[in-house]
């Protein structure tokens, strides 16, 4: 399937600047990761920042996936916290 110039920019867009894995990205849009990476290589911004830009989305991907982690723990200990209350002698 051909895609379009726009498509493939936006693409990348969405790449480097929506928070999400590059994974997510390519699997959302219906295209393979290492093709998502090659447009990442073609179509990269080159303005000044766009560098930074992406040190940014990457810290945010990481900060988002240590949330999830964070929440799913602490719902476990909510859950461990009701069970042994229950368990009065």
């Amino acid at each position: 399937m051909k895609h379009t110039e726009d498509f493939k920019r936006e693409a990348v867009r969405l790449a480097l600047s929506s928070g999400l894995s590059r994974t997510r990205v390519a699997t959302d849009l219906g295209i393979g990761k290492s093709t998502l990476a090659k447009w990442i290589v073609d179509y990269r911004p080159d303005e000044p920042g766009s560098g930074q830009q992406a040190d940014l989305a990457r810290e945010n991907e990481r900060l988002r996936l240590e949330n999830r982690i964070l929440r799913e723990e602490r719902e476990i200990l909510k859950k461990a916290t009701q069970f042994f209350a229950s368990q009065k002698p």
